[in-house]
């Protein structure tokens, strides 16, 4: 899109004068599809995650009825990549709005950069299309709390990409927790202990061929085109993204959250870290990074590396088959300590084990990978117009807390008090990044 078609919001009409100038299509709110009708999908940002997900749709039994991205090559590769798993070719294009105004579109899937998450979800929203938007699902913490407003005002499913909420291996282990079995939780580790090199950003280069480097921008600050920035480099760059915590990590936050029954924001939250592996490079997120939350009858941290080669994923090896990550040296585990027993839980198929005094495994399960049931969950929403497992309203919670960590982190490592009711923080610099500035043509709206 470029900036005279987006966000030119008078916040008057129902109609998403609000954003954009949208024409309305003739959905109706809250309306249902038949049970056996196919769910008509479009995909905005082609780039690998979003031909994966649009196309695990398709396999569930939804049809892709319009691709758009800002280059052609990526239009393109993503049509070859459906061209196996559906006959009928989707239509192409670069513009946003053409998306959003069709017919043919039931619901997209927002597979941008992060700063294009909430700006691309609510302009869905007001144009009565249903939302599955990858993670983290905002940019910042104002524009979360936006994107629940416009999925209730509009009446929208709007399920957010972590797609643990829907594992069945985690939903048994959320159920196990709940037996109490384990005891009194009153801390819960989350790591995100990954490996990294430095980052250097290096030559410019020359933009691609057609590409629209202001759109592609959207909300963040002008900066000049750099081809590591726009390869995603972009992941190192507060103007882009929220570090590694929200690229990554958030599914452990999320999922932990989710095992704890999902509470209310935290009270607090303390901060520390830096670029402590690889000083001297051009990155601005940290590679260490400690955060904690008082969440009132629990406190959970979150510990995150961007160096030690030895920490690793768990494969797909693993997810596939009946297996366990050697949990040591897990990179993306979480763990439940209980005044009874240690639950240690792998996220994305990598399972769990309950373990008693002196490691001896109690309880156990398996995993699966959960994005398969995270798409059925979704389709199954857009026709019943029930609430997803990962819907906004659920989601926006674990966002808070992602927000809350990098904030502390960012005016200096320090702890800060947060009132969820007013959106504030008891620090001046930190509520100045509750809502950093929008680039003008670019805003969301007050009122969406």
């Amino acid at each position: 899109m470029n900036r005279r078609s987006f966000l030119q919001s008078s916040g008057k009409s129902v109609a998403g004068a609000a954003l954009a100038g949208l024409t309305v299509t003739a959905f109706r709110p809250g309306s249902a599809l038949g049970a056996n009708e196919r769910v008509n999908v479009a995909l905005i940002g082609c780039g690998g995650r979003g031909r994966y997900v649009i196309r695990g749709l398709v396999e569930q039994g939804a049809r892709a009825t319009f691709l758009c991205d800002l280059l052609t090559n990526r239009l393109d590769e993503a049509a070859k990549f459906l061209s196996d798993v559906q006959k009928d070719a989707p239509a192409k294009t670069k513009e946003m709005r053409q998306v959003f105004d069709s017919k043919d579109v039931d619901a997209v899937v927002i597979g941008t950069p992060d700063r294009w998450h909430a700006p691309a979800s609510i302009m869905a929203c007001q144009a009565r299309k249903d939302v599955y938007v990858e993670k983290p699902h905002s940019h910042n913490l104002w524009e979360s709390g936006k994107m629940v407003e416009a999925a209730k005002k509009y009446e929208r499913v709007l399920q957010v990409g972590t797609q643990n909420r829907s594992g069945p291996y985690t939903l048994a282990a959320r159920e196990y927790l709940k037996t109490g079995k384990i005891g009194k939780i009153a801390l819960v580790r989350v790591l995100n202990m990954k490996s990294g090199g430095p980052f250097k950003l290096g030559e410019p280069g020359k933009a691609p061929e057609g590409l629209n480097w202001d759109a592609w921008l959207g909300p963040a600050p002008t900066r000049p085109y750099h081809q590591h920035i726009f390869h995603g480099g972009w992941h190192n760059y507060w103007d882009f993204c929220g570090g590694d915590m929200g690229d990554d990590g958030i599914h452990q936050l999320d999922l932990a959250l989710m095992m704890m029954g999902d509470p209310p924001p935290p009270k607090s939250v303390r901060a520390l870290g830096g670029r402590y592996a690889h000083r001297g490079d051009d990155s601005e997120c940290p590679d260490v990074q400690l955060v904690s939350w008082d969440y009132g009858d629990f406190v959970m941290t979150f510990e995150l590396t961007g160096y030690p080669r030895y920490m690793e994923k768990t494969s797909a090896t693993i997810r596939r088959n009946d297996l366990f990550p050697y949990w040591t040296m897990n990179a993306t585990r979480i763990e439940f300590y209980g005044s009874q027993l240690l639950m240690t839980l792998g996220r994305h198929g990598g399972g769990w084990i309950v373990q008693q005094s002196g490691g001896g495994i109690v309880d156990k399960m398996y995993g699966r990978p959960c994005d398969e049931p995270h798409y059925a969950d979704f389709l199954a929403c857009v026709k019943t117009r029930k609430k997803a497992n990962a819907d906004i309203s659920i989601a926006h919670t674990s966002n808070v807390a992602l927000h809350m960590g990098n904030i502390a982190h960012r005016v200096g490592n320090v702890a800060l008090a947060y009132d969820p009711k007013a959106n504030q923080f008891d620090n001046p610099e930190a509520n100045k990044l509750i809502k950093p500035p929008y680039r003008k043509g670019y805003e969301i709206p007050d009122e969406v």
